[in-house]
């Protein structure tokens, strides 16, 4: 088995394009080759070789350690969409595809999310593939695995053009992919629910929860009260995530005011800079109990965490949360909207405690007051966060995901 793990972009803090990464970086601890496979963008900005692909006479370019992951990368050329927005597409897939598995042997590839033509491409392929194979033209089998991190398209979230599009493309889109892929890793019970009803077929769903990596909190965690000046003696909650109006961290600067006559409570916010910072820069101003320490490594935030008393999520949609199981696995509880997937990966009293929604500051700040206040409810929280977590380490789910897909036929 030579996998390629296939995303349209890297990032070193978004949800998806860290589960591919860490995706790759698992197969090849566990013996299993693997390359990452995506464009020429990070973060929405292209790299500073990106001509160099273009040039390429096979179409794509290997880099090796890139951002110093661990993994040899494999960029191919694409561009950022007009429409839909907030994706990329790739280009010349078809050819690129057959080069990667002519030239490197791949013979499985995992493909990540929904509205941009990698997963219908790989689709295409692998039926193209099957049916050169039945005639005797090739003697390639070629695997396909599917990881939507699927986000219905909700009036709520989207405005009408684009919710729209994005019903168009489930309709469109997902029957091919239904049709061709061996497997469908979704995030939640919730996500196979969803597959299912759109058509797919239960027995390919495979329960796929996002994947925690041990080892930065395996590593000497750093003093990040010095590093990044915060107050010691204090409950640290904590918001680690992309500053944007879907994560909703703007909620959080509003329980921090209300809560801004307890000393021993203090608010730190972490992430990728979005379209609230400014919002989040402001507050800080304000506020005494808040900070905001910019974009974090994996060490800091592994850190950060294990520093942390509690996380605060209070976004507006979610297909899973892999940062709260982060918090979860070093026995945080987590405060959170229970929105979308959040629902699940957290059970209400059980690992953390559910508000009433993205807007319930209120609630956020009474949950927070109540973790401190009641020790044998955060034990209980904590101990069972951690319990849970443990199951979901990208280490156990790539063994179970590899025992399934030696079972293809």
């Amino acid at each position: 088995m030579i996998v390629g793990v296939i995303m349209y972009q890297t990032s070193l803090t978004k949800g998806q394009e860290l589960v591919a990464i860490r995706m790759t970086r698992e197969f090849r601890k566990q013996g299993i080759e693997a390359y990452l496979i995506t464009s020429p963008y990070h973060d929405n900005k292209l790299v500073p070789y990106h001509r160099s692909i273009t040039t390429s006479d096979k179409g794509y370019i290997i880099k090796e350690n890139e951002f110093n992951l661990g993994i040899p990368i494999i960029r191919v050329d694409g561009a950022i969409s007009t429409w839909p927005p907030r994706r990329i597409m790739f280009r010349d897939t078809q050819a690129i595809l057959r080069n990667l598995v002519e030239d490197l042997n791949i013979d499985t590839f995992i493909v990540h999310s929904t509205l941009w033509n990698g997963p219908e491409e790989v689709a295409r392929f692998k039926m193209w593939s099957d049916m050169l194979r039945n005639e005797g033209l090739w003697n390639k089998k070629i695997k396909f695995i599917f990881m939507a991190h699927y986000q219905p398209p909700s009036p709520i979230h989207y405005p009408p053009l684009e919710r729209m599009y994005r019903e168009v493309w489930n309709r469109t889109a997902f029957p091919l992919i239904f049709k061709t892929a061996d497997l469908i890793l979704c995030t939640t019970p919730l996500e196979i629910e969803e597959m299912t009803n759109m058509g797919a077929e239960k027995e390919k769903c495979i329960l796929f929860p996002g994947g925690i990596d041990e080892e930065p909190f395996n590593t000497q965690p750093i003093d990040i009260h010095t590093k990044f000046s915060l107050p010691k003696n204090t409950h640290l909650i904590t918001f680690i995530g992309t500053l944007e109006n879907r994560k909703n961290p703007a909620a959080i600067t509003k329980v921090a005011q209300q809560l801004s006559n307890r000393n021993d409570i203090f608010f730190v916010i972490a992430g990728h800079p979005a379209d609230q910072t400014e919002t989040i820069i402001k507050a800080q101003k304000e506020l005494k109990n808040l900070k905001y320490i910019g974009e974090i490594n994996d060490i800091e935030k592994a850190s950060l965490i294990k520093s942390s008393y509690a996380n605060i999520i209070l976004s507006k949609m979610e297909a899973l949360g892999l940062t709260q199981l982060e918090f979860m696995y070093a026995g945080k509880p987590v405060i959170t909207s229970a929105i979308g997937g959040q629902s699940w990966v957290v059970r209400n009293n059980i690992d953390g405690i559910h508000v009433n929604g993205p807007n319930d500051i209120t609630g956020a700040a009474n949950a927070i007051i109540k973790l401190i206040e009641d020790k044998e409810l955060y034990k209980k929280l904590s101990q069972n966060a951690k319990e849970r977590a443990t199951q979901f380490t990208m280490n156990n789910l790539i063994k179970q995901l590899i025992q399934k897909i030696n079972t293809i036929n």
